[in-house]
């Protein structure tokens, strides 16, 4: 059986990397060739910077996939998890507290473990493309800053959990569940506030008169928004982007220093309306609602699996701790959403779909939409010629030239 888990797992390894050879073939053969809409906002120099760009990033990425899946081989088949099992339980003998220990450990070294390549995209590939403004003191800042939200936090999820398993073993699945559940909203709710500006300084639009069109927009829309914000996200890198946070009252909006700097105020409006429109066309409820019924049925899959005697020889052990074996779960449940990805594909992109054609109708300027996309992707050197299987099976957006060619037919 070990063998059968450990094919069925090299298997789909190797089905994402050729999907991911396969799209770099693509790019290879069709990287120099300019779209149409994009004419006179990207030139030949930037064309052939995006594609080199793009080169990049994926044999960075190559490399520490395949660095992070020779870990994951040595960790479940090659004997180490036992050794860090039997470890652990040495340390304590609480439940509890053994468990907490577990996965802290576990996500302390790997986030040290792949530090090595996010420092070499912030300050080589990043930087050689002229995005990277990153200093090492903040980057430095930045990883102990994220090193101790996520121990805290997952320490307290993982001992919440622990506890409620111990008090309730017969229906700790749908406890469990309930917590998790209220924690996320809770985070929605104060991590606009608690979490996000530990990272960057949030103050309001500068930029005159642009706060004033983005309440009355949202207003037409029929949208609350408690406040209108811009970060400095120009001090990490020259990428762009907007964003809505929060629920409730305290839904935000959030705009780069550096999309302000690069768009009109017709454009920025524009990209504004589409992410207004995930929230009137219900995108971000169904989005939460689907993922506390998947949540549910994965616990209760959890709490009959774990129960089960057989789990550990899945990978040829003979036994491990509750821990442990929620390790080897995790591990099953991730090759078993490999073949809905797709699916999950389509869907965020029906969304954004629908998102765009709400933007035009608020906005009343399809062609902002467009120009907006165009430069986005110009700024960002974001690839313009991603292969169409692939962008079936992984794209959460539709590819960019789709997309623009969409809105400027709907503008004529």
């Amino acid at each position: 059986m070990t063998l059968f888990v450990l094919g069925i797992w090299l298997i789909i390894t190797a089905c994402g990397y050729l999907l991911r050879a396969l799209n770099l073939r693509h790019l290879r053969a069709h990287g120099n060739e300019l779209p149409p809409e994009f004419n006179g906002i990207i030139d030949s120099e930037t064309l052939r910077r995006t594609v080199a760009y793009t080169l990049d990033q994926s044999r960075v990425g190559l490399m520490e996939s395949l660095y992070d899946n020779l870990l994951l081989l040595l960790f479940l088949f090659g004997g180490v998890l036992p050794l860090y099992d039997r470890w652990v339980a040495s340390l304590t003998p609480s439940f509890i507290v053994g468990g907490v220990l577990f996965f802290l450990l576990i996500t302390l070294a790997q986030t040290l473990l792949d530090t090595p390549f996010d420092l070499y995209r912030t300050f080589r590939l990043e930087a050689r493309y002229g995005f990277n403004t990153t200093t090492g003191r903040l980057w430095l800042a930045d990883l102990f800053k994220g090193i101790a939200i996520t121990l805290i936090l997952l320490g307290s999820l993982t001992s919440g959990a622990l506890a409620i398993i111990r008090w309730s073993p017969g229906w700790w699945w749908l406890w469990v569940w309930v917590f998790f559940a209220v924690v996320s909203l809770v985070l929605m709710y104060i991590g606009p506030y608690a979490i996000e500006p530990l990272f960057n300084k949030f103050e309001p639009v500068k930029e005159e008169g642009l706060e004033d069109e983005i309440r009355l927009m949202a207003e037409r829309a029929g949208l609350t928004v408690s406040r209108v914000m811009q970060i400095d996200a120009s001090k990490r890198s020259w990428h762009s982007n907007a964003y809505f946070t929060g629920i409730g009252r305290v839904k935000r909006i959030v705009l780069y220093d550096t999309l302000i700097r690069q768009m009109t105020h017709q454009e920025i409006l524009a990209v504004l309306a589409h992410e207004i429109g995930h929230w009137k066309k219900g995108h971000i409820w169904k989005q939460l609602v689907m993922t506390e019924v998947g949540a549910l049925l994965a616990s209760y899959a959890a709490w009959w699996l774990l129960g089960w005697g057989g789990l550990p020889g899945l990978i040829g052990l003979s036994g491990s701790s509750f821990a442990a074996r929620l390790t080897i779960l995790a591990f099953l449940g991730s090759m078993l959403a490999f073949p809905f990805t797709p699916f999950s594909s389509w869907l965020s992109r029906r969304h954004e779909w629908e998102a765009d054609r709400f933007a035009t109708e608020l906005s009343g300027h399809p062609g902002a939409l467009a120009t907006a996309l165009v430069k986005l992707s110009a700024e960002n050197l974001a690839n313009l010629h991603p292969h169409p299987f692939y962008a079936w099976f992984y794209y959460s957006h539709p590819p960019v030239v789709e997309r623009v060619q969409r809105l400027q037919a709907s503008a004529d």
